[in-house]
């Protein structure tokens, strides 16, 4: 009870610190150019390609990081608690489905695997895509390629790195709390297991995992960021998603839900061997993920990581 409300205190202290203020985004309609010639229908020059070639995706990536680092610390914040929210509902779909299969884990673990990773983190990962979600592990990608293209200061990247961190922060631990009391889980085991095992690795263990995780996951984005129709972002999403858990790797935000759900349920973890443990050395292998293993190639290549500016 004690570990209980003290996640709970820690979600709303956090929460308080940051002001939601009532402003709104305006959402403007671009309109698409259509004619029709010879009974056939052309889209205008303005309609977005299917698929953007390389050059054109780095390109794009660059200017969302920027994007991102200029927005104002409580809107990233408040997007963060959101993404948080929607990755913790991608987590508790996989430990419902795929952390619910002890009959297959035991006759046919990599089955086990592939059906913990399928349902799940994907759909909470397009959730986040699609609405403008903050999350951090993205950010480290993004952002960090904003800055290496002078598009914005290594000022607003902390900033941004930040607000999205805390703001995912509250919202895995508040959807944590949330499936706790709703009891959907019943007696199964599976998060406690899971949360234990994820506070028992050493730290280079949990350092090389992370850095792992966010080179599949900032490759989700990425490669999502490139496809303007729904379901092509959702097939760029879905297959290095479902790897990610299937391999056993660890994302720092999924484990914001993940290790405080095991705690709420019974696992032995105490709230400092959550962050000594696990999320202080998979936090650092996803900022090494995203930043170095995805995005460091394509800015020495196809933009001007490291050039000397005059």
């Amino acid at each position: 009870m004690k570990t209980s409300t003290a996640l709970l205190t820690l979600c709303l202290t956090t929460a308080n610190a940051f002001a939601f203020d009532g402003s709104t985004t305006a959402f403007s309609a671009r309109k698409t150019a259509m004619n029709i010639r010879s009974g056939a229908l052309h889209v205008g020059a303005d309609a977005p390609p299917p698929l953007k070639a390389p050059p054109a995706l780095y390109e794009g990536a660059v200017a969302a990081g920027a994007a991102k680092a200029s927005a104002p610390f409580d809107k990233i914040f408040k997007l963060g608690v959101v993404s948080g929210c929607h990755i913790a509902f991608g987590a508790y779909l996989a430990v419902t489905v795929g952390g619910a299969c002890p009959g297959i884990a035991a006759s046919n673990p990599g089955l086990q695997k592939m059906i913990l990773g399928a349902f799940g983190l994907p759909f909470g990962l397009i959730m986040t895509l699609v609405t403008g979600g903050e999350l951090f592990t993205g950010n480290t990608a993004l952002v960090t390629a904003a800055v290496m293209e002078g598009k914005t200061t290594t000022k607003d990247l902390i900033k941004n790195w930040t607000a999205s961190y805390l703001g995912n922060f509250v919202g895995s631990l508040f959807l944590a709390y949330l499936v706790f009391k709703s009891g959907t889980l019943g007696a199964l085991p599976g998060s406690v297991a899971i949360a234990t095992a994820k506070c028992s690795m050493p730290f280079m263990t949990a350092f090389v995992r992370g850095i792992m995780c966010n080179w599949l996951v900032c490759m989700a984005v990425y490669m999502a960021s490139g496809v303007s129709s729904l379901g092509g972002k959702m097939v760029a999403v879905w297959f290095p998603i479902s790897a990610f858990v299937a391999l056993g790797l660890d994302h720092s935000i999924a484990n914001m839900f993940l290790i405080p759900l095991g705690i709420l349920r019974g696992a032995e973890i105490s709230i400092a061997q959550m962050f000594t443990a696990n999320l202080i050395p998979v936090t650092l292998g996803n900022i090494v993920g995203g930043a170095a293993c995805v995005m460091a190639p394509f800015g020495t290549t196809f933009g001007n990581w490291f050039s000397s500016k005059e």
